[in-house]
Parts: C-alpha cells; sequence; structure tokens
C-alpha cells in the first residue's frame, strides 16, 4: 500500500476500549497513521500502553492530559505521549487529529 487516500479507507472506531475515535487508519511495519475524529465532548479516557504515540491536532481543540501535565491544544499543536505514559483527551470542540502511533507485535491503535 504506498499510496493512501484516507478517502477510500473504511472508517472504524479504533479504540472502543478508551476512546470514541473515528476514522481511518494506515498501518506499515512499525507506524500507523490515523486520521481520527472527536465530536465535541468525545475523547479519550486517561490510559497508557506500550506503544509511542504522536497527535497532531488538524482542525479543533483538545483538552490533553499527559503524564502530570495538562494543556488545551488547537490546530497547529500536538502531543507526543511516550510508551507507558498515563494520557487523555477531551475534546472542546468538533475535532480531527493524525494520530501516528508504533507498532508493537502487529498492534498499533487496535489495542
Amino acid at each position: 500500500m504506498p499510496f493512501i487516500h484516507y478517502d477510500e479507507v473504511e472508517k472504524e472506531y479504533v479504540t472502543p476500549k478508551h476512546s470514541t475515535a473515528y476514522g481511518e487508519l494506515a498501518t506499515g511495519e512499525s507506524i500507523e497513521v490515523g486520521r481520527l475524529s472527536f465530536k465535541s465532548g468525545e475523547g479519550a479516557e486517561r490510559h497508557q500502553h506500550p506503544h509511542e504515540q504522536i497527535v497532531v491536532i488538524l482542525k479543533g481543540k483538545l483538552r490533553v492530559n499527559l503524564g502530570d501535565e495538562e494543556a488545551v491544544l488547537e490546530a497547529g499543536s500536538g502531543f507526543h505521549a511516550p510508551p507507558n505514559v498515563p494520557h487523555g483527551v477531551t475534546a472542546l470542540a468538533d475535532t480531527e487529529v493524525l494520530s501516528c502511533k508504533s507498532v508493537l507485535g502487529g498492534v498499533g491503535h487496535r489495542i
């Protein structure tokens, strides 16, 4: 899959155990990139995983809890969640993100 057309990828709830993130995933051997959305008020409960993750906000606004810190981030900002660091997000507006997560043991976002 050398070329990815996210508009043609089937949307799914990618981490229903922890989150309402909904969108498309593209998975490689060691990284997975999701174009995901949250409606205002939705988000991901505080959780942690062995995957490294970087999230970039494309539009909207998120309240992010990361370790012992909290920030409100808007489009053009993002965050880095190192492995096993507790984190969670709440959408303060309808929000779209790119979520990049390492693939460990064949698993990325679908934890």
